[in-house]
């Protein structure tokens, strides 16, 4: 079922939810999931964890999330909140490791995950990502509000995904989000590189 990332996708039939339910007759049909969303959330999972766990994150991810696809509810097209929620739980496994890095980083400057991902995302962010001043100001973040403000900084989820991905009311997502950019925010020296264009007019207009 599971295949190598970069594999050459398979030619598109219909949806997630269509494939998913397709896939509870047919197993092998499963594949065309991870064809459509492992490489994306292995950049993902890569950033936050490092190469050392990525691909672990990744498999355990599709894994569970064949073993439980009879559960998922297909009134949701697209099932990436889902997978990078399943992820979340297990990233937050790795909490040590996580943090480890964002020590490691805030430490010396020197983020050896940083090139393996700077040329898929925004220069501002993958600059201020390799500082030591951001990843200090990461590692200050609990762990629900960490991963809160990275699906949508770094996984480019909107609120309604957020809420999805995490099971949570899209309430709490806005405070949990708005308390890691004050928190962000004072840590910088009152700059958020992890602000989106949407998300800055956004606060314009509020």
């Amino acid at each position: 079922m599971i295949v190598p990332i970069g594999h050459p996708p398979r030619a598109a039939q219909g949806d997630d939810a269509e494939l998913i339910v397709r896939s509870l007759a047919e197993p092998e049909a499963f594949a065309e999931l991870y064809d459509r969303h492992a490489g994306g959330l292995h950049r993902y999972v890569l950033r936050r964890l490092g190469a050392g766990l990525a691909e672990d994150v990744v498999g355990e991810t599709f894994l569970i999330a064949f073993q439980q696809r009879h559960r998922y509810d297909t009134s949701r097209s697209e099932a990436r909140p889902w997978l990078y929620g399943i992820a979340a739980n297990l990233i937050s496994r790795h909490r040590r490791s996580e943090l480890r890095a964002y020590r490691a980083l805030a430490r010396t400057g020197v983020d050896p995950v940083a090139q393996s991902w700077s040329d898929t995302v925004d220069t501002q962010v993958a600059a201020a990502a390799s500082g030591a001043a951001l990843a200090a100001a990461l590692r200050g973040l609990n762990d629900r509000d960490r991963h809160v403000l990275l699906l949508i900084a770094w996984a480019d989820f909107s609120y309604e995904e957020v809420a999805a991905a995490l099971a949570i009311p899209l309430g709490t997502v806005r405070s949990r989000l708005n308390r890691a950019r004050t928190k962000m925010r004072a840590a910088l020296g009152g700059v958020n590189p992890t602000l989106t264009d949407d998300d800055a007019q956004e606060t314009d207009r509020g």
